[in-house]
């Protein structure tokens, strides 16, 4: 893996599965490197990913959020999370809804007890994108929230406008999923 032989810390994964098989030595051998977990989090993996992952980047329910508390409570482990936030409001995406984002950090936070440190969202592609991540970025400056999981490949530009702490820009790197 040559970016984490040019001291790069911080890689992204999709899938718990994926990240296990292919991260679980590398660790082991380079503990300050940082798995984030990027791709949606289903609930029956979700002990295995706090056993990997040090940020998850797509909490989106309560569901969730009681059951990563449960995971973190049994394994004495305490991770680092993303709000995600449909900011399109679409049928296909996972997210909590914009209106709704107040009353869920304060659940997640306060009554999980789960250490959130910033909002994530994917925007829809409707030409919009600049005024979704400005929505995002006021909504996690008035939580107080220091990190902003904003932007991919196609509109990390356009992201990086509104101050991400981090871009998701795979592919541009790696190339397309096969």
């Amino acid at each position: 893996m040559p970016l984490v032989l040019n001291g790069n810390i911080h890689f992204g994964e999709n899938k718990v599965q994926e990240a296990d098989s292919k991260w679980t030595e590398v660790l082991e051998k380079k503990p300050q490197i940082r798995l984030h977990m990027i791709g949606k989090l289903q609930s029956n993996k979700a002990k295995k990913a706090l056993q990997i992952f040090h940020y998850i980047h797509s909490l989106d329910s309560k569901k969730l959020a009681d059951i990563l508390s449960k995971c973190e409570n049994e394994l004495n482990k305490k991770l680092s999370y993303f709000i995600q936030v449909n900011v399109g409001n679409e049928s296909q995406k996972s997210g909590i809804l914009p209106n709704e984002i107040d009353q869920f950090y304060t659940y997640c936070s306060r009554e999980k007890n789960l250490n959130i440190v910033g909002l994530m969202a994917i925007p829809p592609n409707d030409g919009n994108e600049d005024k979704h991540f400005q929505f995002l970025y006021e909504a996690n400056a008035s939580l107080g929230l220091k990190e902003l999981s904003i932007g991919m490949s196609a509109d990390y530009l356009i992201a990086l406008k509104h101050s991400p702490t981090f871009l998701r820009i795979g592919s541009s790197i790696f190339g397309p999923r096969s």
